[in-house]
């Protein structure tokens, strides 16, 4: 098993913390991690997107005039597409984007790019975050001890004050171990967890 060292929110290295081969030496699946991204933007978009067609447009229901003798080209709608508020030819409507990964799929991405965060030396391990107060230079601060300026922080559980001192920073994002994704590891690139985080993303994904 990897040993880390484990940091306080000074930045000050305070003990030595064992990782799960399991999840932290596991291999590194592209064919895994590229799917696993897709399919968190894809569950992200809302798919309200929405134009009516020509048979949803108010208006066009004679034909504008005959057939023969005008002079114009034939027409039997005003709200044909080739006219002006015409309707449009091949509409968005609603949709749901989202799909689903196989389970065992999606850990085995979490646990490649878990793997490469320890390799590239970009994965930090700290005793624990947290904050009397909520304030923003309360956050700052430890990015600042801790050598981190974009990272994404994750805690075992949910904390206000920690989340509140975090919001703001646009470069820093906050999450639990539940909800951790591929995404938001790659996006970032330092990853900072706490030792209870560490424990509870081992349980899940090894």
């Amino acid at each position: 098993m990897a040993n880390v060292s484990v940091y306080n929110m000074d930045g000050q290295e305070v003990g030595t913390m064992e990782l799960n081969d399991a999840v932290f030496a596991a291999p590194v699946k592209e064919n895994l991690v590229h799917p696993a991204v897709v399919q968190h933007l894809a569950n992200r978009r809302q798919g309200t997107q929405k134009a009516k067609t020509r048979s949803e447009v108010s208006g066009g229901g004679i034909k504008p005039w005959r057939q023969k003798g005008t002079g114009h080209a034939r027409q039997g709608s005003i709200r044909a597409p080739q006219w002006r508020h015409g309707g449009v030819v091949f509409a968005p409507v609603p949709r749901d984007y989202s799909f689903r990964m196989n389970r065992k799929e999606k850990k085995g991405a979490i646990r490649s790019v878990l793997t490469s965060k320890l390799q590239e030396n970009n994965l930090i391990v700290v005793d624990k975050i947290e904050f009397d107060d909520i304030k923003t230079k309360n956050m700052v601060r430890v990015m600042k001890n801790l050598k981190a300026d974009k990272a994404y922080v994750v805690l075992n559980g949910a904390d206000r004050n920690v989340f509140l001192s975090t919001r703001n920073l646009p470069d820093v994002r906050l999450s639990s171990a539940g909800t951790l994704n591929v995404y938001d590891i790659l996006k970032y690139k330092t990853l900072i967890l706490t030792q209870d985080a560490v424990k509870t993303i081992e349980e899940v994904f090894a």
